[in-house]
Formats: structure tokens, C-alpha cells, sequence
């Protein structure tokens, strides 16, 4: 791999959609920095071993003072960035009525606040260079109410509109900024979550026209295709469902299961 490869930043690389877009990108030839509050050990070795050129960064996200080492570390190894997927989030699964204060905050400073901070610091390196593209992973929760995730729903709302805002302000210097909102996905943070017993899977095949869960594959190709910047080269401030149709169909579940094969 060349010098001159592009670069892509991936936040929450560790595991799930986090893990298939690192992989992913290398597989299509970007050279690839992961930041994550937990070692990427996994996503590197694989990496790695099928060529590709990546280095992992243990961080937290919130503080601003680490996301910009990141970024000084990004730039010592590469000294170029093209690409910034925002993909860490965290969920939270509460009532609103008992959902605390602190609870509230620290999902907002996980899953707004920080991507804020990482696209100030690399949208500026973009911005320097005249080009790039930020892809924020929002979620249909970010378009749609869904109860008992106040936090979570008000935090991926807040990411859509921040994607707006800076595809308003950096799009006519070069630099693309753009969501996917992924439907409910088979990973590691689904696992946690139904552990609860808050739903099961049936509860979401049932909503889902395509009566499947989302894939990190499926989110991690929509990434993908938005980063490019031949595929996807006017393309800005847009909000990509890749839900299986959650967010379009209205019907009620007896007229949604009758269409099913």
C-alpha cells in the first residue's frame, strides 16, 4: 500500500458495524486509524492479515483532549484523512420518567457530543485540504420515535441534524457530510440490549417489511458507498435508511405480515 492511499478514520472500530466498515474500507484500499474505548485487536489482526495498512488508538471520544492526540497521531502516521465515520454510540433503554440526569448526559456526550468533536478536528484537515467526507451512523431512531430510549432517540435525532448543518456549511469547500440510519442490527450492542427483555427478535422481523434484522455488512457498504467520493459525489446532508423499510411502512402488523412470501 502507497503513501498515498487514502486515509479513513473509524470510530468504535472494535466490533460490530464499527469492525465490518474498517475492514471493509481496507478491502478497498484505504489505509484505516480506529479509535475505541477498548483495544481493536481483533479488527487490526484481520486487518493485517489480509494486507492492509490500520492502527489502533485506545480512547474516550467525550474528551476532547484525546480526540485531538487521535487526531495528532492520525496525522504523524499518515499525514492525510479523507474519510471520518462516526460510528461509536452507546444505547440506553429507560422510560423517560426514570431515566437520570446523568444517564441522559452521558449518552448524549457519547453519541452527539463526540462526533462533533472528531468532525471539528479531522473536517478541519479536510477542510485545509479542500476535500473529504464525514459518514455519521444515526439510526431510524433518529428519524422515528421509539419508546423507552428518550436518551438514545434524542441523541441520533440531534446526529441528523448535525449532519445537516455541517453538510450546510462545508459542503461548498469540499468536504461531504452525510448519516446512515440503520434499522435494528445483529451486534454485540443488540445482544446487551435484549438481554433486558425489553423485545425479541420477533418484535423486530415483525416490523421490518423485509423481516430481517440489518447485517454491520449492509450499514458497512452504505458507509462505504457515501465515503467514496465517485459514488457518491453529490451527494450531501443526506440521511441514508438502510432499515429494510422500517421507516417507510405504515401499515399495521397483520397488513405488513400478509405481504410477507
Amino acid at each position: 500500500m502507497t503513501a498515498t492511499a487514502k486515509v479513513a478514520v473509524v470510530t468504535g472500530g472494535a466490533q460490530g458495524i464499527g469492525r465490518c466498515t474498517a475492514e471493509l474500507l481496507a478491502q478497498r484500499g484505504y489505509r484505516v486509524a480506529i479509535i475505541d474505548i477498548n483495544a481493536a485487536v481483533s479488527t487490526i489482526a484481520a486487518i493485517q492479515s489480509s494486507g492492509g495498512e490500520v492502527f489502533g488508538f485506545v480512547g474516550d471520544i467525550t474528551r476532547e483532549a484525546q480526540v485531538e492526540e487521535f487526531k495528532s497521531r492520525v496525522l504523524a502516521h499518515y499525514s492525510r484523512v479523507e474519510v471520518l465515520v462516526n460510528n461509536a454510540g452507546i444505547s440506553l433503554i429507560s422510560p423517560a420518567e426514570q431515566t437520570s440526569a446523568v444517564d441522559y448526559r452521558r449518552v448524549m456526550e457519547v453519541n452527539l457530543v463526540a462526533p462533533f468533536l472528531l468532525a471539528k478536528a479531522f473536517g478541519t484537515v479536510m477542510l485545509e485540504a479542500g476535500a473529504g467526507s464525514i459518514v455519521n451512523v444515526a439510526s431510524v431512531a433518529g428519524l422515528l420515535g421509539v419508546a423507552d430510549r428518550a436518551a438514545y432517540n434524542a441523541s441520533k435525532h440531534g446526529l441528523v441534524g448535525l449532519t445537516r448543518t455541517l453538510a450546510a456549511e462545508w459542503g461548498g469547500r469540499g468536504v461531504r457530510v452525510n448519516a446512515v440510519c440503520p434499522g435494528w442490527v445483529k451486534t454485540e450492542m443488540d445482544v446487551a440490549d435484549q438481554a433486558g427483555g425489553s423485545y425479541t427478535d420477533a418484535d423486530i422481523t415483525g416490523r421490518v417489511p423485509m423481516g430481517r434484522f440489518a447485517s454491520p455488512d449492509d450499514v458497512a457498504h452504505a458507509i462505504a458507498f457515501l465515503a467514496d467520493e465517485k459514488e457518491s459525489a453529490f451527494i450531501n446532508g443526506h440521511t441514508l435508511s438502510v432499515d429494510g423499510g422500517w421507516a417507510a411502512d405504515g401499515s399495521w402488523e397483520t397488513v405488513r405480515l400478509r405481504k410477507r412470501c
